[in-house]
């Protein structure tokens, strides 16, 4: 039986794996900081799927936290063989502005938490000679849309980077980019996301379904759907300044959009 530990696991993208692996038979350990939801879902996935769900009541702003998950996926009793490092905000306003405070969270929740539990993962895994890491990036992290496309163009980076130290460990690394995915992430946000081409938006089901066949495939990086792959594949040819551009109207018709 294999236990995956998900973090942000409770809503959105991190629900929805949540419930593709219990389907599929895996125990859980969900991590996050609403216990009361935490408590109500987990026993919704038990009854459903008839799996052991754990529970972790943590903010990954926390260092004390954090370090109880990591000490958690160390946890060579009760071993996890799938780490989902998912939890995440928008982390919007301008670089320049004066307050930092939720730029110091996002970088405390979407790049030290993801540094310290993937570590962790990877050295336990490491050990035994297997297990799988999944981070959660974001399409925005090859834009240049502020603050949160700063963090997880690191997100994809770091991931990158683990899975090159990794290799040949039977521990495969994998970083998802999402592009628009239709979950409460963007009206916690403030983003009704109107602006956004029905087109673009994706279903948290379907993208968790083909981030899964690209783990289990051990594909580094993995961008579900043919229609971003097309437009990543164009960023990653287009210069930088239409990038730049294209960047800054995007952020523009946000703002517009949350004005309205």
């Amino acid at each position: 039986m294999f236990t995956a530990l998900i973090t942000g696991g409770t809503s959105g993208i991190g629900a929805a794996f949540a419930t593709a692996l219990a389907s599929r038979g895996l125990d859980l350990v969900l991590v996050a900081r609403d216990t009361a939801r935490m408590e109500q879902f987990a026993h919704e996935l038990h009854d459903r799927y008839r799996v052991n769900v754990e529970t972790i009541t943590a903010d990954l702003a926390d260092r004390d936290d954090v370090d109880r998950v990591a000490a958690r996926l160390e946890d060579a009793d009760h071993r996890v063989d799938l780490l989902i490092n998912n939890a995440g905000f928008s982390v919007k306003g301008p670089i320049a502005g004066p307050d930092h405070d939720l730029q110091d969270a996002g970088f405390d929740v979407m790049c030290r938490a993801v540094l310290v539990l993937s570590s962790a993962a990877a050295r336990t895994m490491a050990a035994r000679g297997e297990g799988w890491i999944l981070n959660v990036s974001s399409v925005a992290g090859a834009v240049s849309m502020g603050p949160y496309s700063a963090i997880k163009a690191w997100t994809t980076t770091f991931t990158e980077s683990l899975a090159v130290e990794l290799k040949g460990t039977g521990v495969k690394v994998t970083a998802l980019l999402p592009g628009w995915v239709r979950t409460e992430f963007h009206a916690r946000a403030g983003i009704s996301g109107s602006s956004i081409p029905n087109w673009l938006w994706l279903r948290a089901d379907k993208l968790v379904e083909e981030a899964l066949e690209d783990l289990i495939r051990g594909k580094v990086i993995s961008v579900p759907t043919l229609r971003y792959k097309v437009l990543m594949g164009l960023v990653k040819v287009a210069p930088r300044p239409i990038i730049h551009t294209a960047s800054g109207l995007l952020n523009g018709a946000r703002a517009r959009e949350k004005k309205a």
